[in-house]
């Protein structure tokens, strides 16, 4: 019945087996009597019971002899296809001992029963749980309302069911070392002197600390983070708020709520969100804040004060130095094994459901419960994918326009028309022996295509993108700003930020430092020429190196097309119109794509080996200079083989009589129409081929993991004790078996954001439909980087931000780049400048002699090297056609550059210097017109401010007068409590008087 069980001779003697292995086999005999009778009579097996208890229900829902019995083979299935869907959430143990689970199968609530039985201190199951087929009441004895959605009361608690689990540690519990021991011990006295509450729970082989922040420990360390909290509505704020708001806001919402119905939020899960003024929290102002608001001491910013507490302990006494402070440096020692965070059942379900789901592709985002959830940094990358998706919307609509303008057009190309007529033009052979002349009507069909990027609307979409582009980086900042206000991050700066523990234990390790770092100083000046210069240096020059390696590769790729002979084998007749515009350029795209994508990966790697070499302070300093040099890199090897394409192929080569070579062999050509059409294959080929590796990698990757490692669990293919699996009974179990979460783990999304928005910056002047590419791939990834952060990481700890960091620097400086590539482009690589010249020169304003004007004459017998034309028909030709500007062979200066050829080139370099200037102009205007901040906002910001000064002056005032009052009143009761004593003392003088007298 239960096929996990296997059994296993070993001479282990019965009096050995623990209290704990023994109820796991208890579990086991309540679960099958079959399995009951097996373990009675292998008593002495332990692995049977460890193999048997580690596998979650997750890991036993896979089994297709399990499915098979619990659900049937149609069922299984369609659960087995279930498990493939995005939004999809497998049940966990405790759903099924809950009756949450749907099956019937009620081994897995019997197991989570006896863990939570053996977490609470019990030996026995909880009544109302059924065994064998029978259930009882749902939830049991463990029904209750647990924080995070769950079913057990301390499903996310401490053992009272009252305390929320906040941060949780764990250590292997066969961790014997003396040493970590002590460690461990002394790290967890420093978090309680601090206030933190720490509950220990070890049912299992990894041990957890669950660690609980009272209020106390938050307002203390909100107060020194200067974290700004909600207040409590303050008169006159309504008046801001609809001020502040634009005039037709209420028709034109409701307008275009109503147009856009379907892609707005459900109001009922994420509600709207009323403004607030925010107030960096004191413990002087504890009445002003409002403490009913989701944005009140929420998830994120609790985790964030307690990690900044984890970062600063330290674990040994009487040595508190840079090398022993932290929880990162215990956690790389292995002293813990992992430091987390806990996902809400409830929150990360609603997410799932709503918004970490490819069906939800068109809807909004819940941005203001991703920032509680994760924290502004990431709120902000959604914020800003999906403010970067929004508006590709028009710019991909352009593209397509210009697109379909070349397809309606087609018929009107005085070029193509003339190729594709022409019967009688020979063209001189492509290389130097083994090509025949061809003839010029071969081209037809390339020559239509290139037509299709390469007509008037060219120099239109090159200038929208250009605005474009800087209109997107202007609203953004613009957009953002009222993000972070309604956050309640505005002001928001690193003021103190703390320094990486790697660093410190690297200085403090230092010889050249030795004398800066005795007594108490943790955080040295460090001098750059003698200590950072060094690592910065070498650093920087393997990136440089790694740069060289990636252009010699693009060399070795150059050469390879250049060496037609050498695939004449493999791909046909080289002198086949189909292999020099179609086949070689494809081949030569797809080998470049797999060289850019294994030097991706290894500079990857060895970039953050790099960066940790340097000396680098800060969180901030490591993630700029690991930024840097992965984007440089990246953005040579990425697009080094697309500006070969766009600036020299084609524009050295030289002519029949004297080619230039490389390597003996002869430079590349482009056909009579250009080099465009093969920018553009080049381009989708790399550009399209990278979103699909990178969506392999990000979904697919993790997924054939999880798999591998339940088929490792379910077999017990253990090269460990170490490596089994935890019963995930309670959510900081769950979350054990996650990936983790790196501090730069947002680092690798937008470096393919920022790649992507420099192929339609750089390069979508070859292919309007570029940006249409991109925005498809955006709509998919917004929602598979949700699934991936809510489904397969660990919750990362939140973290404050105000910006996107240096990444829009580096879309700035790809804009100003893109610039001169298009003008470039436009110049060199279309027809524009050479058709406007000829008309000029002609009056042929149909440009009906165009073709024969760009194509130059040469003698055959001035070959450098006569071609082996054998049986070929062209045997007896004596004048071939190719494309340069150049004399004939009959001038008396033959071969030589005529003058049309300077007035082309002369009008090429005008025309990059106008185009320059006129969009730099209009950038330039832009970025004077849209500033970063609305007027509007600033006007809210500068009357919060004053409002919020008015109220607090009231409140002290107030505040001090209560004191004064108070202070009165309390002097007026110890006047009356003095003259009180004074008569009582007088009263019993007398009497005592009187008694004496008597």
């Amino acid at each position: 019945m239960y096929s996990a069980v296997r059994t296993h001779d070993y001479d282990y003697p019965e009096s050995e087996m623990d209290e704990r292995e023994s109820l796991y086999f208890d579990t086991i005999s309540l679960a099958d009597s079959e399995a009951a009778a097996a373990a009675a009579a292998h008593r002495k097996s332990i692995s049977q019971s460890r193999n048997t208890i580690y596998h979650s229900a997750v890991d036993l829902a896979n089994d297709e002899t399990r499915n098979s019995l619990r659900l049937g083979s149609g069922a299984a299935a369609e659960h087995a296809a279930l498990a493939w869907q995005p939004g999809y959430r497998q049940s966990t143990a405790l759903e099924h001992l809950n009756g949450g689970g749907g099956g019937g199968d009620q081994t897995d609530a019997v197991i989570a029963a006896q863990m939570l039985a053996l977490h609470n201190g019990r030996n026995h199951l909880p009544t109302g749980i059924g065994v064998g087929g029978h259930t009882g009441t749902q939830g049991g004895a463990l029904g209750g309302a647990g924080a995070g959605g769950g079913d057990d009361e301390t499903y996310r608690r401490f053992d009272d069911g009252k305390r929320s689990v906040d941060f949780v540690l764990a250590y292997n519990g066969e961790d014997q070392v003396e040493d970590h021991r002590h460690k461990r011990e002394i790290f967890e006295a420093n978090l309680q002197r601090e206030g933190l509450q720490l509950e220990h729970n070890k049912v299992q082989r990894v041990h957890f600390i669950k660690i609980h922040a009272p209020f106390e420990v938050l307002y203390r360390y909100a107060e020194i983070l200067k974290i700004k909290v909600p207040l409590k509505p303050i008169p006159g704020q309504d008046q801001i708020f609809d001020e502040a708001a634009p005039a037709f806001k209420s028709c034109f919402t409701r307008m275009c709520r109503s147009l856009f119905s379907s892609v707005q939020l459900n109001t009922e899960l994420f509600p709207e969100r009323e403004p607030r003024i925010h107030l960096e929290f004191s413990r002087n102002y504890l009445e002003l804040y409002d403490t009913e608001h989701p944005n009140y001491f929420d998830d994120s910013t609790r985790y964030s004060i307690i990690n900044f507490i984890l970062q600063r302990q330290h674990f040994l006494e009487g040595e508190e130095t840079a090398d022993n402070l932290g929880i990162e440096k215990l956690v790389q020692d292995g002293i813990y094994t992992c430091a987390y965070t806990l996902h809400d059942k409830a929150d990360r379900d609603r997410l799932l459901k709503e918004w970490a789901n490819i069906t939800k592709w068109k809807n909004l985002q819940p941005l203001d419960q991703i920032k509680d959830y994760f924290g502004a940094k990431v709120a902000l990358y959604f914020a800003w994918l999906g403010f970067y998706t929004q508006m590709l919307i028009p710019i991909s609509i352009f593209g397509l326009l210009c697109f379909l303008y070349g397809f309606v057009t087609w018929s009107s190309d005085p070029i193509s028309r003339d190729i594709c007529e022409d019967s009688g033009t020979i063209m001189c052979p492509q290389c130097d022996r083994s090509c025949d002349y061809w003839r010029l009507n071969e081209t037809c069909t390339s020559s239509k295509f290139n037509y299709l990027i390469d007509n008037n609307m060219t120099v239109v979409f090159a200038l929208a993108m250009a605005i474009w582009s800087v209109t997107y980086l202007e609203f953004w900042k613009r957009y953002s700003a009222g993000l972070v206000h309604r956050w309640g991050l505005t002001g928001f700066t690193h003021h103190v930020e703390h320094p990486r523990p790697q660093y410190l234990a690297k200085i403090s390790h230092s010889r050249k430092l030795a004398g800066k770092t005795q007594g108490t100083t943790l955080d040295p000046d460090v001098p750059f020429w003698s200590i950072k210069f060094l690592p910065n240096f070498t650093s920087y020059s393997i990136m440089v190196l790694f740069i060289c390696i990636s252009v010699i590769a693009i060399a070795g790729i150059i050469i390879y097309r250049m060496a037609q002979r050498a695939s004449h084998s493999i791909l046909g007749s080289e002198n086949s119109m189909t292999f020099k515009v179609m086949i070689l350029p494809m081949t030569a795209g797809i080998i470049d794509l797999i060289v850019i994508s294994l030097l991706d990966l290894v500079y990857s790697n060895l970039a953050i080996r790099l960066t940790n070499y340097e000396y680098c302070r800060t969180q901030t300093e490591y993630d700029e200079s690991l930024t840097i040099k992965n984007y440089v890199f990246q953005f040579v090897n990425y697009y080094s083989s697309l500006f070969y394409i766009a600036f020299l192929k084609g524009k050295f080569v030289g002519y029949p009589a004297k080619y230039n070579r490389v390597l003996g062999f002869r430079q590349e050509e482009c056909n009579p129409g250009g080099c465009l059409m093969e920018l553009c294959m080049q381009l989708v080929i790399i550009m399209a081929g990278k979103q699909a590796v990178n969506a392999i990698v990000e979904m697919l990757i993790p997924y054939l993991m999880r798999t591998v490692k339940e088929m490792i669990y379910r077999h017990g293919w253990y090269k460990s004790h170490k490596e089994q699996r935890l019963v995930p009974y309670n959510q900081f179990t769950e979350d054990y078996n996650l990936l983790p979460a790196e501090n730069n783990s947002l680092y690798v999304e937008y470096l393919e954001m920022v790649v992507q928005f420099g192929f339609i910056t750089l390069f979508s002047l070859a292919f309007p439909l570029a940006p249409l590419l991109a925005l498809l791939n955006n709509v998919i990834e917004v929602r598979l980087d949700a699934i991936k952060m809510l489904r397969f990481l660990r919750r990362p700890v939140g973290m404050r931000a105000r910006d996107i960091g240096v990444w829009h620097n580096i879309m700035t400086v790809v804009t100003r780049i893109a610039v001169a590539s298009s003008a470039m482009i436009i110049a060199f690589s279309t027809n524009l400048i050479p058709k406007i010249v000829y008309a000029a020169s002609t009056d042929d304003r149909e440009l009906n002699g165009y073709l024969n004007f760009t194509l130059a004459y040469f003698n055959t017998k001035d070959f450098q090297v006569q071609p082996l034309l054998g049986g070929s028909q062209y045997v007896n030709e004596t004048e071939c056609r190719y494309t340069e500007f150049r004399n004939p062979p009959t001038d008396d200066h033959p071969y030589k550059r005529p003058m049309i050829y300077w007035k082309i080139l002369t009008g090429r370099l005008a025309f990059i210097v106008i185009y320059q200037n006129i969009i730099n102009m209009l950038q330039g205007v832009l970025r004077w017109a849209v500033p970063d901040v609305s007027g509007r906002l600033l006007k809210r910001i500068k009357r919060e401010n004053f409002l919020l000064r008015e109220h607090i002056i009231e409140y002290e005032k107030q505040h001090a007068m209560l004191q004064a009052q108070t202070a009165v009143q309390n002097q007026l009761h110890q006047t009356k409590s003095q003259e009180s004593s004074v008569l009582r003392q007088r009263h019993g003088g007398g009497n005592e008087d009187a008694t004496s007298f008597v």
